[in-house]
């Protein structure tokens, strides 16, 4: 059978081109097929674009501090289509950069729209037909659209519209306090954008750890962010000049809020509903495809990843799914399962916040017994040094064990700091394996090895 390869994947986001080149490092003959540019949403409207501006506008906001030394910056002449460039060049180089992996790799990569036709095989949009023996289908996801809120990406926006903008709205309603919703908010702020809030739950970040996500707050709302909790969005108004938000409170009051533009990010709906499941026989449960530990669909030979599964919506995660089900199709599987209590979590707003593991409000709701240690950024030399004591990082052991069972930072950089602490738990260390440990001076780091010094009662600096 002619085009017949080992493995055919449809999608190359950071799901589908890992799973593409792993497959090639064990020997498989793997094709992706992928309608747009690789790399997916992460790499092109998502992870990477968000986080060069993140980083431009971090600049944009300490520059205010050449205030101390008598130096005064002009901002009349700020340009936002200047940023969204330099984010685009970061996004090019990166895309140049996996296409290079592919070919290095000799993996096929096919730029057509796919449809699964059969076990087997996948039609593209030009009628040609691909076999394989195997399928893994890392199709992503796409911002979530609810009635009456649909995006014209000009005064409703999602998540991928705002990346286009041309200038910057003077106010901004952002309907949604997640991830997505906190670090755009931290990017129109430090660009000096009115921006309101409006989360449905009781807090910012409805699962992060609640005294983490209190810091946040505070920071937030000394910023000029406004923050309405418990608070849902019922309509919006659209008008040539701006745009109204009706909301209503958890006490069933309701009031109008205006802004220039809306952004909306109320989660992400997974990319399953135009690529011929029916043809095979799968369904889907709120467009979720099932899948068993090694990620293997009802179809033996077709597995899913990343976000049409119902797992965390990551890259990182998309990435080791892909990893775990190439092993499954090459025979080399080593790991039973993915552990997604072992899985990080990174929020890019300033202050960063991180976690990974139990959080303590589960542990409450669940009766684990559990200890907690806090110990604050200003403890440690280095923030105090850069300016940078606004957060803390929080550690949760058995009580009887010492084992970790939970970490959660908020503070400058707590997305790399997070690591070593997630490194302890998996790999079993207890708390005085990292306190005894020499970590170098000054430096961030040195917050994880006081908060096991804390846990053990031995804490230096606080």
């Amino acid at each position: 059978m002619q085009n017949m390869y080992d493995l055919i994947i449809i999608g190359a986001g950071p799901g589908g081109y890992v799973a593409g080149i792993r497959a090639s490092q064990l020997g498989l003959k793997a094709c992706i097929v992928e309608k747009q540019k690789v790399g997916g949403v992460c790499l092109n409207v998502g992870c990477i674009p968000t986080k060069n501006i993140i980083y431009q506008a971090d600049i944009f906001e300490s520059s205010k501090e050449l205030n101390n030394f008598g130096v005064e910056i002009d901002t009349e002449k700020f340009d936002f289509t200047k940023v969204l460039e330099k984010s685009k060049e970061s996004v090019e180089t990166l895309v140049k950069g996996v296409e290079s992996l592919l070919k290095k790799n000799k993996v096929d990569l096919v730029q057509k729209r796919a449809k699964i036709v059969g076990r087997n095989s996948i039609m593209l949009d030009d009628g040609k037909e691909i076999y394989g023996r195997n399928i893994i289908i890392a199709t992503g996801s796409r911002p979530l659209q609810i009635p009456g809120f649909e995006f014209d990406e000009k005064k409703v926006l999602s998540s991928t519209g705002i990346l286009n903008q041309k200038k910057l709205p003077k106010k901004i309603i952002i309907l949604g306090g997640g991830a997505i919703g906190c670090e755009f908010a931290h990017i129109m702020n430090a660009f000096g954008v009115n921006v309101i809030i409006v989360e449905m739950q009781n807090q910012l970040l409805p699962f992060e750890d609640e005294d983490n996500v209190a810091v946040l707050n505070d920071s937030f709302t000394k910023r000029g962010i406004e923050i309405l909790t418990n608070t849902r969005a019922l309509s919006i108004t659209k008008t040539d000049m701006d745009i109204t938000v009706t909301i209503e409170d958890y006490q069933h009051n309701k009031r109008d809020i205006n802004a220039d533009q809306v952004l909306c990010v109320f989660g992400r709906t997974p990319n399953t509903d135009d690529i011929g499941l029916e043809n095979i026989g799968l369904t889907t449960e709120k467009g979720y495809i099932s899948v068993d530990n090694n990620y293997q669909t009802a179809v033996k030979n077709v597995f899913a990843i990343g976000d049409v599964v119902a797992t965390p919506q990551l890259a990182h995660v998309a990435s080791k799914e892909a990893e775990i089900a190439v092993e499954y199709i090459a025979k080399k599987h080593t790991k039973l399962c993915l552990n997604y209590d072992n899985i990080p979590s990174g929020i890019y707003c300033e202050p960063q916040v991180a976690s990974f593991g139990l959080r303590e409000k589960k542990a409450k709701e669940e009766n684990i017994p559990y200890r907690k240690t806090i110990f604050p950024y200003r403890g440690v030399g280095k923030a105090v040094a850069v300016n940078k004591t606004e957060g803390k990082i929080k550690i949760l052991t058995d009580p009887q064990t010492g084992e970790i069972l939970g970490g959660h930072i908020i503070g400058h950089e707590a997305t790399e700091l997070i690591h070593e602490l997630l490194l302890a738990k998996s790999s079993e260390l207890l708390p005085e394996d990292i306190g005894d440990m020499i970590h170098a001076h000054p430096t961030f780091s040195e917050l994880i090895r006081e908060g096991m010094l804390a846990v053990l009662g031995k804490a230096i600096h606080y």
